[in-house]
């Protein structure tokens, strides 16, 4: 029965699940029809490493229109607003302390929009890097199809072992959350935003009471997104142009990444907690336990058939990041490493270490 049931979801997932699978949209490079001023706002905390040449990429964008970057230099210890170097188009701010009630992400980031003044808002990271035309797409994008906010998941970096195994699922599960076609679409309730990239309007941003509606979300992009759907069509894509830099070598790093907000993603709640853990046993454990253990017939075939099924929705993800499909045998094993950091997230939480960003520990209840 439970084995039927494994199936029955397998066949939802696979064809009445917004596609989730596809790995797409994705923006051509486009020229906008207009080309209004766009502040582009960095917060950047210990970002040596990896701020020069994303500055760079950033200050050269090929737009029509008047655009300007505003780092927010949070209080890094390592040098960030000195290699970040200076252009006619960089602005550098000093961050402020923290007040109580906000997260660390969003303070930084309310601190540019308070000396912003462009009518467009384009909040980006500090480890990721932009093709020349990447400005010009999200504008053409935003202005063409009228919507409030437009967001891309950016390319992330996959060259250690560990990468290739862990960080495409990582997307492929982010699809699973929030299908790309449901985020887009006007009539649906899902919504997302991939805080790497995420295009905004002023007035909309405005209108949800500005980033102070959300300052203690740790999730702050899908939160932003969920807010400004509200108020008007929003869109989620995968991005050509956009690629971070920043590398997860080890299996740990990945780990940390997953831990950092995953019970957050949860709202902090036990009961969401033990609920997804047993839905995750249904959708990724049952066939690969029963196609192993209980030998031929055809439990195990239809096992197996489940198993095809998971396989081949993950091929557009492996294609993406071009890695041979032969990956997708191990996404019931890669499943089960994110259900173990999902509880490792919840263990840190309940023995008080909270949420950290950049060495920055703190905690807090979901908006």
């Amino acid at each position: 029965m439970i084995l039927l049931l494994s199936f029955i979801t397998w066949l939802y997932l696979a064809f009445f699940h917004g596609r989730f699978w596809d790995s797409a949209p994705e923006l051509s490079p486009t020229m906008p029809p207009d080309a209004p001023d766009v502040d582009i706002i960095i917060p950047a905390r210990d970002e040596v490493e990896t701020i020069a040449p994303v500055i760079t990429t950033l200050v050269e964008q090929n737009y029509p229109g008047n655009c300007r970057v505003i780092l927010v230099d949070d209080n890094s210890s390592d040098g960030t607003a000195a290699a970040a170097g200076r252009h006619e188009r960089l602005t550098i701010l000093t961050g402020q302390e923290k007040p109580p009630g906000w997260s660390g992400k969003l303070w930084a980031l309310s601190q540019g929009v308070a000396v912003s003044t462009a009518p467009v808002i384009l909040f980006a990271d500090a480890d990721i890097t932009h093709d020349p035309r990447h400005l010009s797409t999200l504008v053409a994008k935003m202005t063409t199809d009228r919507l409030e906010m437009v967001s891309e998941m950016v390319r992330l970096n996959c060259t250690s072992l560990p990468e290739k195994f862990l960080i495409p699922a990582f997307i492929y599960f982010f699809q699973m959350l929030y299908p790309f076609n449901r985020v887009n679409n006007p009539r649906s309730r899902v919504a997302a935003g991939a805080g790497g990239t995420m295009l905004i309007r002023r007035e909309a941003l405005e209108r949800i009471g500005g980033l102070e509606a959300i300052k203690d979300a740790l999730i702050d992009d899908v939160t932003l997104a969920s807010k400004v759907k509200k108020t008007g069509p929003i869109y989620l894509g995968h991005s050509g142009l956009a690629t971070s830099i920043r590398p997860y070598p080890t299996t740990r790093d990945i780990w940390d990444m997953i831990t950092r907000t995953a019970f957050t993603q949860l709202r902090y709640s036990t009961l969401i907690l033990v609920g997804t853990i047993i839905g995750l046993a249904l959708v990724w454990l049952v066939f690969p336990f029963t196609t192993l253990c209980t030998g031929f017939g055809w439990r195990a075939a239809l096992g197996l058939a489940i198993w095809a099924i998971a396989a081949m929705t993950y091929f557009p993800t492996l294609d993406r990041y071009k890695l041979h499909r032969a990956y997708a045998i191990a996404l019931p094993a890669i499943a089960f490493f994110y259900m173990a950091a999902t509880i490792g997230s919840a263990v840190n939480y309940w023995l008080g270490r909270g949420a950290k960003w950049k060495a920055r520990a703190y905690t807090g209840e979901p908006s």
